[in-house]
């Protein structure tokens, strides 16, 4: 299983529509303070089914929902899509009729999230099982979040 893809929407800091391409291999994430480098890891995080708003820095799961700044309007909208390559098929055998799968978490303001699989609607326990499978997820040891580099 292979992430090609993340888009962005509405998700944090990134308020316009984002496209992330993932190449095969060692990806890295560098930039300055403040450009929204642990946005990028949260939103996989989330997308693979991260509930807890803590681990997310929030007080709420609606923190994640773009909050407005001086120049934009909030939003009452985000989205994160993550596209996988499933050429292999290690995905569990209901998903496994396509060659790609797209996982899409939304949350619409005071409504909660949900989720979908090639626009098939999906529980959160089944996303988060379509990770835990692959040996990746929301608690993956691979996702170096904030302040973690020091203790690796």
């Amino acid at each position: 299983m292979h992430f090609t893809k993340l888009r962005l929407s509405g998700f944090k800091s990134f308020v316009d529509a984002t496209e992330l391409v993932i190449e095969p291999g060692l990806t890295g994430v560098v930039g300055p303070n403040g450009c929204g480098k642990s946005n990028l890891v949260e939103a996989l995080r989330w997308v693979m089914g991260e509930n807890s708003a803590k681990r997310m820095r929030g007080g709420a799961m609606d923190d994640v929902i773009f909050n407005g700044s001086q120049s934009r309007s909030s939003r009452n909208l985000a989205e994160v899509s993550l596209v996988i390559d499933n050429q292999d098929r290690t995905a569990p055998a209901v998903l496994n009729d396509s060659e790609e799968l797209e996982v899409v978490r939304a949350i619409e303001r005071n409504s909660g999230s949900a989720y979908r699989v090639n626009g098939n609607e999906m529980r959160a326990r089944d996303v988060q099982l379509l990770f835990a499978d692959a040996a990746t997820g929301a608690h993956s040891p691979s996702l170096v979040s904030q302040g973690r580099i020091g203790e690796i």
